[in-house]
């Protein structure tokens, strides 16, 4: 059975075109940037998941309104919010520079294996702070 990420879809549906978002990614860079094909598929996966996101978002402003059709303001709301919150990932707390770019690299290690096809590393425990090396 394949994974549902989005209600009555797989996530193989839930996808943009590859060719207008390759143009479109093209277009972004100067003309002597190359991008590898699994960047692109990378970058378009990115894409599919903000989309959701904001989706997601606009659609409980729309509830939280006693409303039936997400709206444009819906969706501006839902991003202002985003801000507001400092993003989903954030717990409020501020990160040292040290625990963001560890943070990235877990980020980073994370996207190599989905595409790879591979299983994802569990985050690490954050060190006890009081304990020292």
């Amino acid at each position: 059975m394949e994974p549902m990420d989005i209600v009555g879809k797989s996530k193989e549906d839930a996808s943009l075109p590859k060719a207008t978002m390759t143009k479109i990614i093209k277009e972004m860079l100067p003309p002597d940037v190359r991008v590898a094909r699994d960047a692109q598929d990378l970058l378009i996966e990115c894409c599919v998941e903000f989309i959701n996101l904001i989706s997601s978002e606009s659609n409980e402003v729309c509830n939280r309104e006693d409303r039936r059709t997400i709206a444009p303001e819906h969706v501006l709301k839902a991003l202002e919010q985003d801000s507001l919150k400092g993003g989903k990932w954030s717990n409020g707390a501020e990160m040292t520079e040290e625990e963001a770019a560890a943070e990235q690299q877990r980020m980073f290690a994370e996207a190599r294996a989905r595409m790879n096809g591979g299983a994802v590393a569990p985050k690490q425990p954050d060190p006890d702070p009081s304990v020292e090396s």
